[in-house]
């Protein structure tokens, strides 16, 4: 399980699912772009065309994963030895966040040094730190201080936390778990219900109280396809209003991003944009489910351009995803930097999207080849592929 966010996911009936890995590395190449600053290519990510954005289909993906690995050890081993993979991997990712800070408030410190710039620091939400380590770094060992691009493996790290409380609830009934989770949920968006951060007065990013029922709607068709069935049947008319959810979400925020990038496009409802993404409104909510069900129903799980060759290399990178994820934050403080270098013009953040992403794609594969003993694992055979 040292390889990825998530333990390798598979189906109890049958080979590994590469949709999840797909569309997991797929998101993690999303999340670089959108996070380099005055970025282009974040035309082209899912934010540009959705409600969601590569946040959420980490989260649900994520979610879905865990159910479907650690559910099956709880049924296999008890609720005490599956409890206690989960913890192992909240402590994994616990020390990874841990060293993942400490580098990215260096490379942080180098950059306020080398280029006598103190607003840096405030931009990336460091200040404290560098001012009051001493204060600050308890903070960070508990979680509270949440600098930017520092936010997701926090909540992921909370949700799984709590992850096996919903597994012995899922093991009796689905209903026993979506219901509280709906319950924290409506609290979260209608009494303001928030995890409190650090300096005072702040609160998490992510908020936890609403984007857990995103991670456990995952978690709860993750747990059913791990015991060899399914949540719910769907119906064509699901496959429709998802199909009517995800169109809609294409045309209002075509139209955001169109008025973006000209100035002058007309815009559909701009009058609900930005769509608060801290609490996770409804209406991202919704479309990340739609997209899902969609994928679900619309991408076979043996794809042919899962098993392209582009298609693998994203697949390697999805199955790899903390040290991948990891990467990607520093590369995006890093990005900055070159732009303060060399400026801000195409060529410059094509330079700095296409060496990011290459960086990210070679570390994914020399895990993989590290994990395979020596060897890059081989694409599955044309006939898995096409069947």
């Amino acid at each position: 399980m040292s390889q990825s966010i998530e333990a390798r996911p598979g189906s109890a009936k049958g080979p590994r699912d590469y949709r999840l890995d797909f569309f997991r590395g797929l998101s993690l190449l999303f999340i670089f772009i959108d996070h380099i600053p005055d970025n282009k290519l974040r035309y082209v990510t899912l934010h540009a065309v959705a409600f969601s954005d590569a946040a959420e289909v980490f989260i649900f993906i994520s979610g879905f994963t865990a159910a479907l690995v650690y559910g099956r050890a709880m049924v296999r081993e008890g609720f005490v030895m599956g409890a206690l993979r989960v913890y192992r991997r909240v402590w994994q990712l616990y020390v990874a966040h841990l060293c993942l800070f400490l580098i990215y408030s260096a490379e942080v410190a180098y950059t306020i040094l080398k280029f006598n710039n103190p607003l840096f620091a405030d931009e990336l939400g460091v200040g404290g730190f560098l001012n009051e380590p001493a204060v600050t770094i308890v903070q960070v060992l508990m979680l509270q201080f949440q600098p930017t691009f520092l936010n997701i493996l926090p909540l992921y790290i909370a949700l799984l936390a709590f992850f096996p409380i919903v597994l012995a609830a899922l093991r009796v009934h689905p209903a026993l778990a979506i219901v509280p989770s709906v319950a924290i949920y409506a609290a979260a968006r209608i009494f303001g219900l928030e995890m409190p951060a650090y300096p005072p007065g702040e609160t998490w990013y992510f908020n936890p109280f609403a984007w857990q029922l995103l991670f456990v709607v995952g978690g709860a068709l993750g747990f059913a396809e791990g015991q060899g069935g399914s949540l719910l049947k769907i119906r064509r008319w699901m496959v429709w209003l998802a199909a009517g959810i995800a169109l809609f979400g294409v045309v209002v925020v075509s139209t955001w991003t169109l008025h973006e990038m000209t100035g002058w496009f007309p815009t559909l409802l701009f009058s609900i944009w930005p769509l608060d993404k801290s609490n996770l409104p409804l209406l991202r909510l919704t479309n990340m489910l739609a997209l899902a069900l969609l994928v679900g129903q619309w991408v076979p799980r043996h794809a042919k351009f899962l098993t392209s060759r582009i298609g693998w290399i994203i697949v390697l990178c999805g199955q790899n995803s903390l040290e991948v994820f990891c990467l990607s934050i520093l590369l995006a403080v890093l990005a900055p930097t070159v732009q303060i270098l060399l400026g801000t013009s195409l060529p410059v953040q094509l330079l700095v999207n296409f060496s990011g992403i290459g960086a990210m794609v070679a570390l994914g594969l020399l895990l993989a080849w590290f994990g395979a003993g020596g060897r890059l694992p081989s694409r599955p055979g044309a006939k898995a592929a096409s069947g």
